[in-house]
């Protein structure tokens, strides 16, 4: 059986985190509280409580209000900002200490739940490029581009601030170019692209392992031998993503997947459904997600693939991939040479 993983409605999220950094960001920027709260059935004083806990969706409430109420198109590039190391006890201080780039994203990818609970990291190398994407653990449609941009950020800020200096960091979104183009260049560079395959940040992977003016294996070690056991735990949506990556080449079923996670077909499908996807989708994006690595990392042909994927027939394997991405495999092929990835 899969470990504890967390939803939607989970109340595991510790108030005088993420909530108290809106808050207290709020208040800098002249918003009243009331404002900030709106539909979460919280007081202020409930977040500066230590005993107080929130859901993933109190959280996207949070954002989404702050998001309505400032309408500043830097806002979740200031948010992100602010995100990381942060003010999270023993995993802080971990990170704060963290003897090089590889380690902070094992820190921050390990510990997902307290660290970024609405988006999950996944460190690739493919070559000499390290790839860090975000696939989805409790984000809203609505709200994805701006989490995106708010992560991001805070990998930026936090590399940028323990290094101290700008990390060559290149960008690419899984969405239209956005009208407040300057932002991107003022808080994460001028290297990035829109209407790509992935949400992603990548860089040359000789970066991970430079060591950091901080570094102290004994302070990491330390600090995290502090961190309970459940801080590990992650979203349903990432830990079925890495489940159905670790069996890509069987595509499980719905009673198999749901068996290994120690529910039924039909609970499953319902805690799926309360995350507004379904099973056959999930699947589809790891799918998609392996196509692109064995492109880009193997330059596989489309009958290596289909062979790869299990796919009896190639013309098989062309459609379904169009069905995940809208694209034929020749036309993305053809994209990654341009952009030159």
């Amino acid at each position: 059986m899969r470990p504890q993983y967390y939803q939607l409605a989970t109340r595991f999220i510790p108030a005088r985190h993420q909530a108290a950094l809106l808050l207290e960001y709020a208040h800098s920027r002249e918003l009243e509280s009331d404002a900030l709260l709106r539909g979460t059935h919280l007081f202020e004083s409930d977040i500066l409580a230590p005993e107080t806990y929130i859901s993933p969706a109190d959280y996207l409430r949070l954002l989404a209000n702050i998001q309505t109420a400032l309408a500043a198109p830097d806002t979740s590039f200031m948010l992100g900002q602010l995100l990381l190391p942060g003010h999270y006890g023993n995993l802080s201080h971990a990170l704060l200490h963290a003897c090089n780039l590889r380690q902070a994203i094992t820190i921050l990818s390990t510990y997902q739940a307290t660290l970024s609970p609405l988006l999950a990291p996944h460190l690739l190398l493919h070559d000499e490029t390290a790839v860090l994407h975000w696939t989805n653990s409790c984000v809203t449609p609505g709200l994805r581009s701006f989490v995106v941009e708010m992560m991001m950020a805070a990998v930026v800020g936090m590399s940028r601030w323990l290094t101290g200096e700008r990390l060559p960091w290149e960008f690419r979104f899984n969405r239209t170019r956005p009208p407040h183009i300057e932002q991107y260049a003022v808080h994460l560079g001028t290297r990035f692209r829109f209407d790509d395959y992935l949400d992603a940040m990548s860089l040359p992977a000789s970066w991970l392992d430079r060591p950091w003016p901080r570094g102290s294996a004994m302070a990491v070690s330390a600090a995290l031998a502090a961190v309970p056991e459940t801080e590990k735990n992650r979203s349903l949506l990432a830990d079925l993503y890495e489940f159905l990556t670790d069996h890509v080449r069987v595509a499980p079923s719905l009673e198999q997947a749901s068996t290994a996670f120690g529910v039924s077909p039909a609970t499953f499908k319902r805690h799926l459904a309360a995350h507004g996807t379904h099973f056959q989708a999930e699947i589809d994006l790891v799918r998609a997600h392996a196509v692109l690595r064995l492109i880009h990392t193997c330059g596989y042909s489309n009958e290596q693939i289909a062979a790869w994927l299990g796919f009896h027939d190639t013309n098989n394997f062309r459609r379904s991939f169009k069905r995940w991405t809208g694209l034929t495999p020749s036309v993305l092929r053809a994209r990654l040479l341009e952009s030159g990835t």
